[in-house]
């Protein structure tokens, strides 16, 4: 009997306490029942994004409370600038387009972080910048951002620093009041430890004068409706029930933990796996790694189609999955994700499964390297 273990950049492992609850009857959203849980959660989120903001709660992915911060703050004809260091900074400008901004690129190379200059450069060569759209840790690339460096040129510029931070909150410090970020998002699963189905999303105080003059069309993702709304422990539409009491309980482990603590949990982890790969000969494809996942390049000596194999072999052999390159890193990366449910011994197995598969496509390694690696980190 297989038990497969997810190493992936979400969907995350789910805690068993998360899973029992999931188990409880349904309430009714239109109850005071729901309304008590509901406030929980906003407590929770607020605390999780340090914020003193609404944190709105949206049924739907991260990419549906991407969209709605594009629809709610912007109009046709807007000009903003998207930071494209990958697949998601790639997705800002699909959503923009979308909506008819018009979209000026700082495009970074595939595992690096934004330079803060190039960004400076573009503010004042495009002085009618509303904004600046960006992720805090591009995930495809497993790059991290220098937020803070951007929000403080947003700022110098007057201009909105709106961030996906869907791999970002609650696995690295992203205090959003005190760094000023206008627009922060995440979603449930990822380091919040649910299922897909939630986004979450906080405006500052200039988000939300922006949100007036917006003409961008929205129905289902009006924000200003939502913000009503869930001031009442209440959604515009009918929400995720069972994630939402879910929620409480994953939010609560996270707060019983305390947000220094789990900075340093997933620091620690990304270490060990960045370790490992180096104890295995293998490189490092992020010259700026996030802690949210390594990516680690495959071997050179390797062919594309042994590159997507790896991933395979994990996964239809030993139950442990991992996510390769997108576009045109497929099968010239690997993505192994240590954020959310995650400990040391599942990053220990991960590296073990790795080991197998390489050793079983012909790479030369002595067992346990890997492992060793990660297990002298932690000790």
């Amino acid at each position: 009997m297989k038990k497969f273990r997810l190493l992936t950049p979400g969907p995350t492992t789910i805690p068993e306490k998360v899973l029992a609850k999931f188990a409880e009857p349904v309430v009714h959203h239109r109850t005071t029942i729901f309304e008590e849980t509901f406030k929980e959660l906003q407590e929770l989120l607020s605390w999780l994004f340090q914020t003193k903001q609404p944190v709105l709660t949206l049924t739907v992915t991260g990419t549906g409370a991407m969209e709605a911060a594009v629809c709610n703050i912007f109009s046709a004809h807007d000009e903003v600038i998207v930071v494209n260091a990958g697949k998601f900074g790639e997705r800002w400008t699909k959503i923009a387009k979308a909506y008819g901004l018009k979209v000026h690129e700082i495009m970074v190379d595939r595992g690096k972080a934004l330079d803060p200059s190039d960004l400076e450069k573009k503010l004042n060569e495009f002085s009618s910048t509303k904004a600046v759209l960006f992720q805090a840790s591009e995930t495809s690339t497993g790059a991290l951002m220098p937020v803070k460096a951007i929000t403080e040129l947003c700022a110098k510029h007057k201009v909105l620093s709106v961030c996906d931070g869907i791999t970002a909150v609650g696995i690295f410090d992203l205090p959003m009041d005190a760094w000023g970020i206008d627009v922060l998002i995440t979603g449930s699963q990822k380091a919040l430890m649910l299922p897909p189905g939630l986004a979450f999303i906080a405006l500052s105080d200039r988000a939300w004068k922006a949100t007036e003059s917006s003409t961008c069309p929205k129905f289902y993702l009006n924000l200003t409706s939502e913000k009503k709304n869930q001031a009442k422990q209440q959604t515009s539409w009918t929400p995720a029930i069972s994630l939402i009491q879910g929620g409480v309980v994953s939010l609560g482990m996270l707060k019983h933990e305390g947000l220094s603590s789990l900075f340093e949990h997933h620091e620690k982890l990304a270490s060990a796996t960045r370790n490992a790969a180096r104890a295995l000969g293998l490189e490092l494809f992020s010259a700026a790694p996030s802690p949210v996942l390594t990516t680690v390049c495959v071997p050179s000596s390797f062919s594309v189609d042994q590159g997507k194999k790896i991933q395979k072999i994990m996964q239809e052999k030993y139950g442990v999955i991992i996510m390769g390159g997108q576009d045109e890193l497929q099968g010239k990366i690997l993505r192994l994700s240590h954020f959310g449910y995650c400990d040391l011994f599942d990053v220990a197995t991960g590296i073990s499964a790795l080991e197998l598969a390489l050793h079983e496509l012909g790479y030369p390694l002595e067992f346990g390297k890997g492992v060793g690696a990660v297990l002298k980190t932690f000790s």
